[in-house]
């Protein structure tokens, strides 16, 4: 799966989701040593969504970030939107606010330009086969001046740190999902499009190639996670 583009990319990727669906949320609160609940809380603070406001959840998962959507801005209004819907059961089970829920394709967003005040997304970017397309689409559905910010990971950059980075994504990771999961083939593909992913730095580009403007980042983890955000003009 290093072709960022094979024809059966879709496919693979969405079987994945499939099989991990039931403890995806476990297991990013593990991988990530349970930060990754603090980075979601900063990609809603960024978006300044006020109630009232539209905000897409997209590549939504079981919906963490339009929850934190709800609970930073009570009043917005929310739409978590996935194209695996057994990411989206996983969710709807969840005890808490009930949420609206769309099976969509981030590459063709079924949604009118201008729709909302807000795009977001968890680990989305780097599972898209064409990550320009999709950039392409949340800044079509984004209103004049509405923000987009976009949790990822991101290749990291060798540094004194490289080897116990390797280590946590080549062997921590894929043990955890192993263990928890009984699914290690899909906790290798992970650190394995980790690595495949542009660095922040690019993406700084390809978001601007699109005119999104006020383009920023933030990187976490010891480079491999990173916080983009960025308006549209």
């Amino acid at each position: 799966m290093n072709d960022p583009k094979p024809p059966e990319r879709a496919e693979y990727v969405q079987d994945v989701f499939t099989r991990i669906a039931p403890r995806y949320d476990l297991m990013n609160r593990l991988m990530s040593g349970g930060q990754d609940v603090r980075w979601r809380q900063e990609v809603i603070r960024r978006t300044q969504v006020l109630p009232g406001g539209r905000l897409l959840d997209l590549g939504a998962g079981t919906g963490d970030l339009a929850r934190e959507a709800l609970r930073q801005s009570p009043g917005c209004r929310p739409l978590a939107a996935d194209f695996t819907l057994a990411m989206m059961r996983a969710g709807r089970k969840r005890a808490g606010t009930a949420l609206d829920w769309a099976g969509v394709d981030a590459l063709h967003l079924p949604f009118p330009d201008n729709s909302f005040d807000a795009v977001v997304s968890g680990f989305l970017l780097r599972n898209t086969v064409d990550l320009q397309q999709a950039l392409r689409e949340q800044y079509r559905v984004l209103k004049v001046g509405g923000a987009m910010v976009a949790l990822d990971t991101t290749r990291p950059r060798p540094s004194i740190f490289s080897p116990i980075v390797r280590a946590h994504l080549h062997g921590v990771i894929p043990l955890l999902g192993w263990l928890l999961t009984g699914q290690r083939d899909a906790y290798t593909y992970l650190p394995n499009s980790t690595e495949s992913f542009v660095r922040a730095e690019e993406l700084v580009a390809r978001m601007a190639a699109v005119h999104f403007r006020d383009i920023g980042f933030h990187c976490l983890m010891f480079g491999t996670i990173a916080i983009h955000w960025g308006k549209k003009r």
